[in-house]
């Protein structure tokens, strides 16, 4: 039977909160109980294709490509060295995309439509040959992709970094996730906030995480990605968090999110 396919924005305005390193290990995990992911790096830095093991030489078709509808993102899809996991990765040909599409009145729309094509090929297919989940590495702005990742997903995966900064873009980024359910994608939900670089022993980390739970409540999940030197060095040898080091705390946290975040989506089907 054709797994149902749930596609997941991984999306924050802000840089640095671990959109990147949530994608790459939450895809692994995700991958290690047992689930099929495409994660599809819509950043120019291409920085989760690096972090999948994917060089840059490599990447003769990209993300670019499928959301121009050039390819198929089956078509562009590579394999990764976690079974069931896969990339369409990514370069600095997106760095173009919104002059490429300035004149294109479904400019926003195209990743949809190829997430849609993407979800017509596997029709008929077998789970074990399909995807249960697409998982979109956004860029670290709401520019053409973050816009066409939003009006692709079914929900968005908010990373929020456990630092003073991080609590000034949140209401900005509920906003802007409102403007999108207005205008571009009336389903869009937010399936979940994940507190990221949480250090337990500082006071910030725990007013921030405090604070974010006041603001999003239950949205945000109990696991807690800690900040963890392992998890900061995995991406430079071009591997996931539990391929690199699966003992350590943080790929345990990833381990914990990914069940948190499927026990959800049970819910969310259920009901």
């Amino acid at each position: 039977m054709t797994a149902k396919l749930r596609t997941l924005a991984i999306a924050n305005q802000k840089g640095g909160v671990g959109k990147t390193t949530t994608a790459i290990n939450l895809g692994t995990a995700l991958a290690a109980i047992g689930e099929r992911v495409l994660v599809v790096d819509l950043d120019p830095q291409g920085n989760a294709s690096t972090g999948l093991g994917v060089p840059p030489e490599t990447r003769t078709r990209t993300s670019y490509d499928a959301v121009m509808g050039h390819a198929s993102l089956l078509d562009v899809a590579v394999p990764t060295a976690i079974p069931g996991l896969f990339v369409v990765p990514a370069n600095q040909d997106l760095v173009g995309l919104e002059s490429d599409l300035s004149g294109d009145a479904s400019r926003a729309f195209k990743l949809r439509n190829a997430v849609a094509g993407l979800a017509a090929q596997l029709q008929g297919r077998p789970a074990d040959q399909g995807f249960g989940y697409v998982l979109i590495d956004c860029p670290p702005s709401l520019s053409i992709l973050t816009l066409n990742a939003l009006a692709a997903a079914n929900a968005v995966l908010v990373p929020v970094q456990c630092e003073f900064f991080a609590l000034e873009g949140i209401s900005q980024l509920k906003d802007s996730i409102d403007q999108i359910r207005a205008t571009l994608n009336p389903s869009l939900e937010i399936q979940g906030v994940v507190l990221t670089m949480h250090d337990a022993r500082t006071t910030l980390s725990k007013e921030v995480a405090d604070e974010v739970r006041a603001f999003f409540g239950p949205k945000v999940y109990e696991s807690v990605i800690p900040r963890n030197t392992r998890v900061a060095e995995a991406p430079s040898h071009g591997k996931p968090i539990l391929l690199y080091d699966y003992d350590c705390a943080g790929s345990q946290a990833y381990i914990r999110l990914a069940t948190e975040i499927i026990e959800r989506e049970r819910r969310t089907k259920a009901a």
